[in-house]
């Protein structure tokens, strides 16, 4: 077999329909997440809003680190109408993505200055549909193709999540410094035309659930056990509390039995990993525009310069993260990722060092996205082989939800230690973090049940296109 043809047979899986869709969904899942995040962090620095404040605002974001608690209702509880004409993924896409576009044009009605907590209130809505939104997309990633087509699905889901991402930043900033005119100064209307447009935005999110198919999903084996344990429970209560409890019990205790049940002692192994897996970026990310601004770069640098070549490499990074995935296996990839995240974390310390320098930034942000996006790919591959038919939604909330916890409360005090630090022993700091991860990810490699997390559950190191489209 030629080399070639080997390099063809691994990039035709990128020609399923069902990657376009996924790329198109990640696109919708990706524009909010900056909205509540950078962005707004960038927005209240020129407002005036102290970097404490600041600091303490992106906890915002935790929201979707406790995702899980209401996964349960994506997974078991049909939507009135919704269900019916779109089916339940689809309806719970809809749903979300609608409350999203509300919510965002709430925030871009707020002025941070007058009434910084309505700001609050809307850009906590936007994070709970959005991790709503981010909840049923995933479930329907995974149920929508077979184990082959999970690395090619995750790498096109995150290349629509990073590119939005970078829509969401650069693209606000672009906006918000058009809108403002000639002026230099801080502009309410600047921001609320960014925002809106963002809100106008989300409509890709919405035409795409319209047009995809609802994926098929084998809920034999959870459906009986809901019958098993509704029999269990009608031997000692009455009709209709037997099967409200065994409903409750099924959608919000089963999910996580079947994950340790399934994985043993090593459940704790591979939780300590998803936990610790992204805390050395998102620690960094929620200063980042900050930094940007307290060195003197303009929205006009950071939207042009860093972002078009962070987005070029970004999409080089996802697709390569795909494909390095299904040719090597996750666990490899995974380790590859986690040592380029820490590693280029290292740029901005020496950005922080020398100041004010455009080319210095452009090629650090770049080498950021290019490590994020092969780290990503792998690591949403990992979280999907760990999931099993009929929980879809809940384990793999869960698990998504616990990546970010740690990660998002450790960021809340970023702002402090700025200030007590300065910002190049906090991107040193951002660094070395990233480093123990690698140790857990050998672990977790060594000491896995063979064929569960061992090499990513479900290896995809085989990965080709499917033969039909009914394979997916």
């Amino acid at each position: 077999m030629s080399f070639a043809f080997k390099v063809r047979q691994s990039l035709s899986v990128y020609c399923h329909h069902r990657v376009l869709v996924l790329l198109l969904l990640g696109f919708s899942s990706g524009l909010p997440l900056m909205l509540v995040f950078s962005t707004l962090s960038f927005w209240l620095r020129e407002a005036g809003i102290d970097r404490a404040a600041i600091g303490y605002f992106s906890w915002i974001a935790l929201t979707y680190a406790v995702k899980w608690l209401w996964s349960p209702l994506v997974d078991r509880m049909p939507l009135p109408l919704l269900t019916r004409f779109l089916g339940r993924r689809r309806g719970w896409m809809f749903l979300a993505q609608s409350t999203l576009v509300l919510a965002i044009l709430g925030m871009a009605s707020s002025d941070p200055q007058q009434d910084i907590t309505a700001m609050a209130l809307f850009a906590l809505l936007v994070a709970f549909a959005s991790a709503t939104q981010d909840i049923v997309v995933d479930a329907f990633r995974i149920d929508s193709a077979p184990e082959n087509m999970q690395a090619a699905l995750a790498a096109a889901y995150q290349i629509g999540y990073r590119s939005a991402m970078i829509l969401a930043t650069a693209g606000a900033l672009t906006i918000a410094a058009w809108a403002s005119g000639e002026s230099k100064d801080y502009s309410l209307a600047g921001w609320q035309t960014a925002y809106l447009t963002m809100a106008g935005l989300m409509s890709v999110g919405l035409i795409t659930t319209l047009f995809a198919r609802e994926p098929v999903i084998d809920t034999k084996e959870a459906d009986a056990q809901e019958l098993a344990i509704k029999a269990k429970f009608a031997r000692k209560f009455s009709r209709p509390v037997a099967a409200s409890l065994s409903w409750i019990y099924c959608a919000a205790v089963v999910p996580f039995v079947d994950f340790f049940k399934r994985y043993g002692k090593s459940a704790l192994l591979i939780l300590a990993l998803i936990s610790c897996y992204r805390i050395s970026d998102i620690v960094m990310g929620i200063m980042a525009n900050v930094f940007y601004v307290d060195m003197g770069f303009s929205k006009e640098e950071i939207a042009f310069l860093s972002k078009v070549y962070g987005l070029i490499m970004t999409l080089v990074g996802g697709g390569a993260g795909g494909l390095l995935v299904s040719r090597y296996g996750t666990m490899k990839i995974l380790f590859l990722g986690g040592l380029l995240v820490a590693s280029t974390n290292m740029m901005f310390a020496l950005q922080a060092w020398v100041g004010y320098n455009v080319p210095l930034l452009t090629v650090a942000i770049a080498l950021d996205n290019f490590s994020a996006g092969i780290a990503t790919a792998a690591f949403i591959a990992y979280l999907s082989s760990l999931t099993s038919s009929g929980h879809s939604a809940t384990q793999y909330a869960l698990l998504s939800s616990i990546m970010l916890l740690f990660p998002k409360f450790v960021a809340g005090f970023s702002g402090e230690y700025v200030d007590a630090f300065g910002y190049v022993n906090f991107f040193i700091a951002c660094s070395l973090i990233g480093f123990p991860v690698l140790i857990l990810i050998s672990l977790v490699n060594r000491y896995a049940p063979p064929g569960k997390a061992n090499n990513g559950v479900k290896d995809t190191a085989t990965t080709t296109a499917p033969k039909s489209s009914s394979e997916a």
